[in-house]
Order: structure tokens, then C-alpha cells, then sequence
């Protein structure tokens, strides 16, 4: 009896390499993975659906003023990617979603001005949200590009999970311009960044590293040290583990120079591009004092820009992206800024 217990625990084994010997997993703990794998599936899933379900939105809100497309192109690898039938990450780059609008009374032949708008959020995508302001940009004249860069959400777990937090999300928007230039009729000399919270730190790297691709920039509200934010910001900034997810795998307080490097506030001296900076005192998601330490670090470097400090802006930290008569003034201001620069 002994021998055929020891044969069926061995056979058992073979069936199911995973589990060791004398450590069989029971029926109701592997249904509930199952379960639980369905879900998370389900999630990712749901998850595309409303991506998909708001994309049909933009035709629908901005067709009448813009030929709207979304098109793909490449970023930089990930360099946390698996290698997949012995092609490393290096020869494989990663794939990039990007909304296009170009404005319907353009003329043919006729090179026309550049926005290229990142999205806010760590871990958030280009939606609806912003269809009021796209119509205003296209209205006047510019083609606007709105990247989905890596970490955005709707295209599954693995662009979700290939998020590079002030890195690699740069270049991958940097990219976004570059292929507009190269398959749009837009003219190299007039583009320019405009970004609000996190795609407020996004558009400053972008010009800060790539000073000869850009005329101009607007930040919003932007996120601008994140030494300081990890510091006051939520829970989520709490977590080790999902800190690691956004700083490639380390915590600030393992590299603080990798943090530094991607932080607008450590990085002011390489600007060269004209800068417009708004913000208000009651922002309860990037504080003002934050913003405030940004501005007195290019005051500090000598940097000519412009800026402004809204005191308790009804709509805090969206204060100039809603239908308010100051949001609308104030957005009147980032056209008039652009215009100088792009027109």
C-alpha cells in the first residue's frame, strides 16, 4: 500500500511539475486562482472596452473641426520586457498609440503649426476630458497630437505595466512628435509642448532635452519635484512595491540621482525654449509649493519665462481645463503665449 501512495503522489507530481512533492494544491485553492486570473482578465478587458467605447467619442465631438485619427508608431524599448523566441528587448521597441487631429480648413500644401499634448495621471490615458481644448487648438489652426505612452491604461497589462515615470514616457512622447513631423504636414520650426500635472513634468523634460524640436511650452499645474511629491503625495506614493513599478524598479530613496534626473526642478538649466507656467494656491494634487520651488529654481538659474500663481482658482488643480469664464481667460492666455511663438 505504502509503494502505490508513494507511485500516485509521483505520478500526481509528474501531471503537475509546478507543485512539489507532498505539497498538492487543494481543488477549492486552485479554482479560486483560476478565479481570480479570470477576474484580473476581465479587468484588463473591461478596461479596453471603455478606451475603445471613448474613442468613438472623439469622432463624434471633434469631426465637424478636424480629421481625427489614431495611429501607431514606436518608443524606445522596455527594458523590463521578456525576451520572447531569443529577440531581446533591444531589438524590439516598444508600440506607441496616437491620437491626430488636423484642422479641416487646412490648406493644401500648407505647413501648419504643432501641439503635441500628453496626458496627466500616472497611470491614466488621453480621453474625452479633453475634447473642449482640443477644439480650441484645432480651431485655431494647429495640428495637435496627443500621445498614449507607456503606462497608460486601455491597451492591457503589458503597456500598463511598461510605465518609466519621468524616463522613458519622455522620449516616447518625443518620438509622437517626431513622427508628426515626418508623416503630417506640420513645420519642424513651429511645435510646441503643452501638458497639465504629470504631462506638465512630461512636456518640460521633453523641452528640457530636446530643445531644438520645440518653439514653445505650456505647464500646467505641473508635477516638478519628485523628491517632494513622494514625500507628500497619497498612498500610493507610500507603497515600495508600487513605487519600484514607476522608478524602474528602485524606490527614491535607493537612487536619488535617478529621481533628480527625472524631476523638471533638478533640471532647469538646460532650458532654451520660451515657457509659460500656471498654477493656484488650493491645488490639492500637485501643491503650489512645489510649483513655487520649480519657479524659483529658473529664477535662480537665470531662465527668462512666464508665469502665473492663481490665488484659490475655483476647480483647483483643473482650474483652466473646465467651462469656467477664468478657465476660459486663462486659456485665452496659453493661446496668446503660443501664438507668439508659433504663428
Amino acid at each position: 500500500m505504502r509503494h502505490s501512495l508513494q507511485f500516485l503522489l509521483c505520478l500526481a507530481t509528474a501531471l503537475n511539475p509546478a507543485l512539489p512533492l507532498g505539497a498538492q494544491e487543494h481543488p477549492e485553492e486552485t479554482r479560486l486562482k483560476q478565479v481570480e486570473k479570470r477576474l484580473d482578465g476581465l479587468n484588463w478587458e473591461l478596461d479596453a472596452l471603455r478606451k475603445a467605447t471613448d474613442d468613438q467619442l472623439w469622432f463624434q465631438r471633434l469631426s465637424d473641426v478636424a480629421l481625427v485619427d489614431k495611429v501607431t508608431y514606436t518608443g524606445p524599448p522596455n527594458p523590463r520586457g521578456q525576451e520572447t523566441y531569443g529577440i531581446k528587448n533591444d531589438r524590439h521597441p516598444l508600440k506607441i498609440q496616437q491620437y491626430v487631429f488636423v484642422p479641416r480648413k487646412a490648406e493644401p500644401g500648407r505647413k501648419l503649426p504643432l501641439i503635441v499634448l500628453p496626458h496627466g495621471g500616472v497611470h491614466s490615458d488621453f480621453g474625452t476630458y479633453h475634447a473642449h481644448i482640443v477644439r480650441e487648438m484645432v480651431e485655431r489652426g494647429y495640428i495637435v497630437v496627443a500621445p498614449d505612452y507607456r503606462g497608460s491604461t486601455g491597451y492591457g497589462k503589458g503597456l500598463y505595466d511598461a510605465i518609466d515615470y519621468g524616463g522613458l514616457e519622455v522620449d516616447d512622447v518625443v518620438a509622437g512628435r517626431d513622427w508628426a513631423v515626418a508623416h503630417l504636414p506640420v513645420d519642424p520650426k513651429r511645435c510646441a509642448m503643452v501638458g497639465w500635472s504629470h504631462g506638465g513634468l512630461i512636456a518640460l523634460m521633453a523641452v528640457f532635452d530636446h530643445p531644438e524640436k520645440f518653439a514653445a511650452c505650456y505647464a500646467g499645474v505641473p508635477v516638478s519635484d519628485l523628491l517632494a511629491r513622494v514625500g507628500y503625495a497619497g498612498e500610493e506614493y507610500r507603497d515600495d512595491a508600487v513605487v519600484r513599478t514607476m522608478f524602474a524598479g528602485k524606490t527614491p530613496s535607493e537612487d536619488v540621482e535617478m529621481v533628480r534626473r527625472r524631476s523638471p526642478v533638478w533640471n532647469v538649466q538646460k532650458l532654451r525654449t520660451p515657457l509659460l507656467i500656471h498654477t493656484t494656491t488650493n491645488d490639492r494634487d500637485v501643491n503650489v509649493v512645489e510649483v513655487e520651488t520649480l519657479l524659483t529654481a529658473l529664477k535662480a538659474a537665470g531662465k527668462a519665462f512666464e508665469q502665473k500663481v492663481y490665488q484659490d482658482a475655483p476647480g483647483g488643480h483643473s482650474f483652466n481645463r473646465i467651462d469656467t469664464t477664468l478657465a476660459q481667460d486663462s486659456r485665452k492666455e496659453i493661446y496668446q503665449f503660443l501664438e507668439k511663438y508659433l504663428k
